[in-house]
């Protein structure tokens, strides 16, 4: 995966949860969980890489504090247009 990108999952047309997937090898499978912020876990490959993030609470998120959780774990910043379908619902 060459790219970060945001997956959403609905449920009766409601944000249920968020994911955001980080560039990675495709061979990589996570093998532990860390929690970087309220609302944030990551999913860590052995190798430590990080693989994305689990958005638990995806209507309080915001830019600020995605990308201060993505600079923590060692990741380029998010753009507001990574998150905009999260604003957009």
């Amino acid at each position: 995966m060459n790219r970060a990108y945001l997956e959403i999952t609905y449920r009766q047309g409601k944000i249920l949860a968020a994911y955001y997937h980080l560039p990675h090898a495709l061979e990589l499978k996570s093998v532990r969980t860390e929690r970087i912020e309220a609302g944030l876990i990551v999913d860590i490959a052995a190798n430590g890489e990080p693989l994305g993030i689990e958005i638990t609470a995806p209507t309080l998120l915001t830019l600020p504090i995605l990308n201060e959780a993505l600079a923590r774990i060692g990741c380029a910043p998010a753009t507001f247009a990574d998150i905009e379908p999260l604003v957009a619902a």
